[in-house]
């Protein structure tokens, strides 16, 4: 399976290695994945460019992973807010190795069986050591980031990928726990251009890691 259009294979003694050239000049072994080789700027710039939803949603722009991430941080906070800045980070890149390989939507990933999630922990993983968080967060806060990531897939089914309410509660639950003030500003999501998603994602993060 192609992973992304540029990600080239070499084959060597050792075995094949599969690697990506990001704008920074890094390039990431996608089997081997580097803390090293990981910057995020160019995490920004690709979870901007990936469409949420297979693309399948409503408005000008595609509503991209980079804008589900800053959604996932906010209702992570909001549930808990004496949350730790540095699980907050982990919140924000939950979605990180979507940079490179893409959002597959959930039946798909599952059709895939557990060796693409495996891939996908290993890169989330190394995201993680780059960013001095740790590898396997505790399980509270891998709940509750889970959690968080269902209310804004809730959110987002409703108001741009023409879900009912109720086919949404069936697949994600109904959300709860939610200030009226924050459920307000979900029920009104507008994608963003690329550009502009991309600003914003680099905003919060650099403001987490003050």
């Amino acid at each position: 399976m192609k992973i992304a259009s540029n990600i080239q294979s070499l084959t060597s003694n050792t075995g094949t290695r599969a690697w990506q050239r990001m704008l920074s000049g890094r390039r990431l072994d996608l089997l081997d994945p580097s803390p090293l080789d990981i910057e995020i700027e160019d995490i920004a710039h690709g979870l901007a460019r990936v469409a949420r939803w297979n693309g399948q949603t409503d408005g000008e722009h595609a509503f991209s992973v980079a804008e589900h991430s800053l959604l996932v941080e906010r209702i992570a906070t909001a549930l808990e807010p004496k949350l730790d800045v540095r699980f907050r980070l982990a919140s924000l890149i939950h979605d990180a190795p979507e940079y490179v390989i893409g959002d597959l939507i959930s039946p798909f990933k599952a059709a895939l069986s557990l060796d693409y999630r495996a891939f996908e922990a290993k890169l989330l993983a190394a995201i993680h050591l780059r960013f001095g968080l740790p590898a396997e967060l505790p399980p509270e806060v891998a709940k509750l980031i889970k959690r968080a990531d269902k209310i804004a897939a809730y959110y987002e089914a409703i108001c741009l990928a023409g879900f009912s309410r109720a086919e949404a509660r069936r697949f994600f639950g109904q959300p709860r726990g939610l200030s009226p003030t924050l459920v307000n500003r979900l029920s009104h999501l507008s994608p963003l251009p690329a550009a502009q998603g991309e600003a914003e994602f680099l905003k919060r993060f650099n403001e987490l890691r003050r």
